[in-house]
């Protein structure tokens, strides 16, 4: 897609339509001058957070809650796509026959809608559903039983008294949660999803994801909420969070939306195209080589800002003195691969014990955090619960997706599809969340590369890499991978807001762009 005329006098040059590019192009086009220009190696908007439109049903690939406690982002969203007033479909169910029409629209409701969704994430361990974030209730007593409540009460003590040194990320969860819940509830599926134990990684993951979570903050939310008190969604931690915006057809109608007002606009957007060199001259990018169906093109940019990889970012700069011990580091830099299986089923076997209402008494649950020790399944996502416009035949199908964490070549990733959709069905069926014969015959796996920016081995010597990524002055770098940086989608939009907000005011310094995401304010967990 392009722009047929535009009058920019300047041009960047992004790489990736991701939500980081997509939201620096659109503050290009609202705040400057300058004429984005947008490449894209895939065939597909969004990145990660795209869309998978598998037979009419949608995969949401990992999971994307609508929520920030930035004004600047839940305003951008807001403006893209509007909150719709009128209840969910999901809601109107329980009062009355709704009739789809054949491409899966409620006749009442527009497509270019936000819904506000209740927010709904459980663990399940020991067969049981335990709230998440582990809440002080009276079920969370009687699910652990006796011995285990006194243990996870008494290690909690513990670690009020006895801080641990926070040189990883074990020790971070001990020193909020003590060493029995971290045990229970942390230690196997933190291990699930990077493949290495949590007392092999740095402490700055959880920095970032859960900084504002401890048994006190569980504490002080339950207390503000038995006497009434509000937050403001700047108070909140957002793991806390009971509900966040969604786009009615998943988060990739969202970037879509995106990549079409931006190209309408006046931007470029050129797809199935990469970006294969970066030519420095000096300390400047000059000008990039990308290449599509395999014929190679150049291309001046007066700014190039960059969400690839920066291991293959640091692999594709030209002109440009690089020492081997950058090279090593950029090369070296670890990340964790994904994988999920969308499974079609006629009814799930766990039963809503909630008190939210829900069709067909289905769980409300968005994600299901599996902590079994006996699966390697990680996550389960129920997408009726995320949009029940996400689901083909909402009402008397459950459209469910399978989460593994694998790394690309392992004997997970190198299964054949068949097989590991077999697998995946017996592992719930094991662990009691279907039943085999509620199994329809139509699944899918999608396989997600570089999926999560990991945090061991060189990512400890990153700064050598930033340094030197910095001194190319008009080369920013903004997104998840763009800074290898487990960043959630509201923190790689802020990355390329201050990018732009940086070029706008003629600064050269990346600080603000590097610093989103490290500061207090800035909370999540998933």
């Amino acid at each position: 897609m392009s722009a047929t005329t535009h009058d920019k006098s300047r041009r960047a040059v992004i790489a990736g339509a991701g939500p980081a590019g997509l939201t620096a192009a659109t503050e290009f086009l609202r705040n400057t001058d300058i004429h984005p220009v947008v490449y894209e190696a895939t065939a597909e908007i969004g990145g990660i957070s795209k869309t998978v439109n598998y037979h009419g049903n949608r995969i949401d690939i990992g999971g994307h809650r609508f929520f920030s406690k930035n004004e600047r982002v839940m305003n951008w969203w807001r403006k893209l796509m509007p909150m719709q007033s009128a209840p969910a479909l999901d809601d109107r169910l329980l009062e009355r026959d709704v009739t789809l029409d054949p491409s899966g629209n409620d006749p009442e409701m527009t497509d270019r809608v936000m819904l506000v969704r209740n927010r709904v994430s459980r663990i399940y361990y020991l067969r049981k559903f335990f709230d998440y974030p582990i809440s002080l209730s009276w079920r969370t007593f009687a699910n652990m039983g006796l011995w285990r409540t006194v243990k996870a009460g008494t290690g909690y003590l513990w670690s009020t008294m006895s801080k641990r040194p926070e040189d990883s990320l074990e020790n971070f969860y001990i020193n909020r949660f003590g060493a029995p819940l971290y045990g229970m509830f942390f230690e196997d599926y933190t291990e699930k999803v990077w493949g290495v134990h949590p007392s092999k990684l740095g402490a700055d993951w959880g920095s970032q994801r859960v900084k504002g979570l401890s048994i006190l903050a569980i504490i002080k939310d339950m207390l503000s909420k038995s006497f009434g008190s509000k937050k403001g969604s700047d108070k909140v931690e957002t793991s806390l969070i009971e509900e966040f915006i969604y786009p009615k057809l998943g988060p990739g109608q969202l970037w879509e939306t995106a990549a079409s007002d931006m190209v309408a606009a006046g931007g470029d957007l050129h797809m199935q195209t990469s970006v294969k060199k970066i030519h420095v001259k000096g300390n400047r990018v000059e000008s990039v080589t990308v290449e599509k169906d395999g014929k190679e093109e150049t291309v001046e940019c007066d700014y190039f800002l960059s969400s690839m990889p920066i291991r293959d970012l640091v692999a594709a700069l030209d002109g440009i003195d690089i020492p081997e011990d950058v090279r090593r580091v950029a090369a070296e830099l670890p990340y964790r691969d994904f994988m999920t299986v969308g499974l079609l089923v006629d009814k799930l076997a766990i039963k809503n014990e909630t008190k939210l209402r829900t069709y067909a008494s289905r769980v409300p649950d968005t994600w299901i955090y599996v902590q079994e020790r006996d699966v390697k399944l990680g996550r389960i996502q129920v997408f009726n619960n995320w949009s029940p416009y996400m689901v083909k035949d909402y009402k008397d199908k459950v459209w469910i997706g399978l989460e593994y964490f694998c790394q690309e070549g392992d004997s997970l990733w190198s299964m054949d599809d068949a097989s590991f959709i077999d697998m995946a069905i017996k592992e719930l069926v094991h662990i009691g969340v279907i039943s085999g014969k509620d199994v329809v015959d139509d699944a899918v796996r999608i396989r997600i590369r570089k999926a999560y920016p990991a945090y061991f081995g060189s990512y400890y010597e990153l700064d050598k890499v930033k340094a030197l990524l910095d001194s190319i002055e008009n080369l920013y770098c903004i997104g998840r991978n763009g800074q290898h940086r487990y960043n959630n989608m509201d923190h790689s939009m802020l990355t390329a807001m201050e990018a732009v907000d940086a070029i706008a005011s003629g600064t050269t310094s990346k600080t603000n762009v590097w610093n989103v995401n490290t500061e207090e304010e800035y909370h999540e967990s998933k």
